[in-house]
């Protein structure tokens, strides 16, 4: 059986430091207990702002949930 192989997208480009993580620059609004909402190329989000700028992968990005 042959394989089939992927190919790379041409054309797509983050507007965002990372391709997973959440940063400051991307935050629209400050809601209560420590929540922020972000948004990136796919929309908006919710997060919280220990998440930030903290070089890990934000889950809350990866979601399909989006505001």
């Amino acid at each position: 059986m042959a394989r089939t192989r992927r190919k790379h997208e041409t054309g797509t480009s983050i507007t965002t430091k990372s391709w997973f993580g959440s940063h400051t620059e991307m935050v629209v609004e400050e809601l209560d207990n420590g929540k922020v909402i972000c948004e990136d190329n796919r929309g908006r989000y919710i997060t919280d702002k220990n998440r930030l700028d903290n070089g890990l992968a934000d889950q809350n990005r990866a979601s399909l949930k989006r505001i």
